[in-house]
């Protein structure tokens, strides 16, 4: 693995939450983040960064500990996370948008020792509490919406009563420095962690040098922070370069987006906007879609899931600004093959970010040979970059199996043009990924049978009229009960994260199965493309 010759190397002793404060030490009266309550300077954010250092510290919180951190995306989440690091704790950033059993699991799995998360979302977590055997020292609350018990402590109250920490602990740029979660084909999520060196070199090689960010940008993230997409575009892409990132906590509805894209947040009008091709869709058919003059976007991006080209050139048409295709994952923390701003071609993902190498491989796990004019047969993609994850937590079999060797396992199918992009050729198991997070069939199927009208059911992926992925369910009743779509897709609803039950359901008398009974779910994907 060769890094570009401009990066600088990292010494023995690197702690990234100090490496973003010293790089923005010089500019102390500019907004780094921007929410709904307020603006947060730069040098604001180093003293509270420091503070919740002491904070966690002062709670009896150890180095390499780890703090689940459940907060919508606002100013006080760049605060939590990077306060962590900077302490040599370790923050464990999750989805939102999850279940009570999931925080219940997620707080047994990390051991977090504290918690911090938003007034909002603070019922759930109580909930999880309750279901989970494990205990911590504080929850803080982040803009709480009711009186706090003893066992919880109020955000700003907390940052005010410590002084900031002297110094940062004297971690390693190899050292554990944040976990995210990546779901798996079983339904449970996996605790990938993270170095404190990977969203270093994710900054350099990808932010820099392909995005060519800028310190006069304004970022602006559908994608929220708990993700590695939303992770870099919001915060260390942003930080790395002096920027300012306007940062929204309710959902990237194409409403909400337009009203930041126009300035109605501070009058600030991003430069740079981060998206998926799913919101794209919504935002492109939205009649409220807001004409050229009225946004200032320089710089568009788009991961998550494979952009259909033709969304990508309606986008382009309408505003002259092309949208940058790229896939990334969370054992590989942000996008390691992309377009180019200046290099867009619309139905690849594009060309690996410098200081990544690329390789395709067959069924027997061998390199597949390049054809005459430089592409090749469908494989399977592997990676190797700075960035990857150091383990899935506690998961050696399913570690070594996507880590082997240097190399990390993508689990996608692609394959290579003649002119050196790759284009994507889908999942290289059932698992699927709509609206940008993955979804296993398996979890929803299981949910599904759980109905006392439902005797078997099956889950596949089918793609909609603007080329991007949708769950379908196809569901065989017991003799004699009766069960409508609706009813289906609430029950699904009420017992997973809403966004995994199925887009559609189809009622049918039998699935198709192999001699041992298993369910041949490629039967039904067959079936669904002859449909189309």
């Amino acid at each position: 693995m060769s890094l570009p010759s401009d990066v600088p190397a990292l010494g023995e002793t690197f702690n990234f939450a100090q490496h973003l404060l010293e790089a923005n030490a010089g500019r102390s009266d500019k907004a780094a983040f921007v929410d709904d309550h307020g603006s947060l300077t730069y040098g604001e954010l180093a003293s509270r960064v420091q503070q919740m250092a002491s904070a966690l510290l002062a709670l009896g919180v150890k180095r390499e500990e780890r703090v689940l951190l459940l907060m919508h995306d606002n100013n006080h989440w760049p605060v939590s996370f990077l306060g962590a690091m900077y302490a040599g704790i370790v923050p464990v950033a999750v989805n939102t948008l999850l279940t009570a059993d999931d925080y219940a699991y997620m707080l047994e799995h990390s051991r977090a020792q504290a918690v911090l998360v938003s007034g909002a979302l603070l019922p759930m977590l109580t909930a999880a509490l309750v279901k989970s055997d494990h205990e911590v020292k504080k929850v803080i609350v982040s803009h709480p919406q009711a009186p706090l018990h003893p066992a919880e402590a109020d955000f700003e109250a907390c940052l005010h009563l410590h002084s900031p920490a002297a110094r940062p602990a004297a971690t390693s740029p190899d050292h554990p420095g944040f976990w995210l979660y990546s779901s798996g084909s079983t339904g449970r999520p996996k605790g990938t962690v993270h170095s404190h060196g990977n969203p270093y070199w994710t900054a350099e090689l990808y932010g820099k040098r392909v995005l060519g960010l800028r310190e006069d940008d304004v970022c602006f993230s559908a994608a929220k922070l708990f993700f590695a997409y939303g992770l870099g575009n919001a915060l260390t892409f942003p930080m790395a370069v002096g920027a300012t990132t306007l940062l929204m906590a309710e959902r990237p509805t194409p409403e909400a987006v337009f009203k930041r894209w126009t300035g109605g947040v501070a009058s600030l009008k991003p430069t740079v906007f981060y998206g998926a091709p799913t919101g794209f869709a919504g935002m492109l058919a939205h009649p409220a879609l807001p004409a050229k003059g009225a946004v200032a976007m320089r710089l568009v991006s788009s991961a998550g899931e494979a952009l259909p080209a033709e969304l990508g050139e309606r986008f382009k048409a309408h505003f002259g600004v092309d949208i940058v295709d790229g896939i990334g994952s969370t054992e590989m923390l942000h996008i390691f093959l992309s377009n180019r701003p200046e290099r867009v071609r619309y139905g690849s993902t594009g060309w690996p970010v410098p200081g990544y190498e690329i390789e395709l491989r067959g069924d027997d796990g061998q390199l597949l040979p390049l054809k005459d004019d430089g592409s090749s047969e469908p494989g399977d993609l592997y990676i190797q970059g700075p960035s990857a994850a150091m383990m899935y937590w506690g998961n050696v079999d399913k570690t070594r199996d996507t880590f082997q060797g240097g190399w990390t396992k993508s689990g996608d199918k692609y394959i290579r043009n003649a002119d050196g992009s790759y284009t994507y050729g889908g999942r290289s198991d059932d698992m699927l990924k709509v609206s940008g997070i993955y979804v296993s069939p398996f979890e929803v199927e299981a949910t599904l049978v759980q109905h006392p009208s439902v005797l078997e059911a099956a889950v596949i992926g089918v793609i909609d009229a603007d080329g991007l992925t949708k769950t379908k369910a196809f569901v065989v009743l017991k003799d004699g009960e009766h069960a409508d779509e609706t009813t289906l897709k609430n029950f699904v609803k009420d017992k997973l994260a809403p966004y995994k039950y199925p887009r559609q359901i189809a009622f049918v008398d039998d699935l198709p199965k192999t001699a041992t009974g298993k369910i041949q779910r490629f039967k039904l994907r067959e079936q669904e493309a002859g449909s189309a």
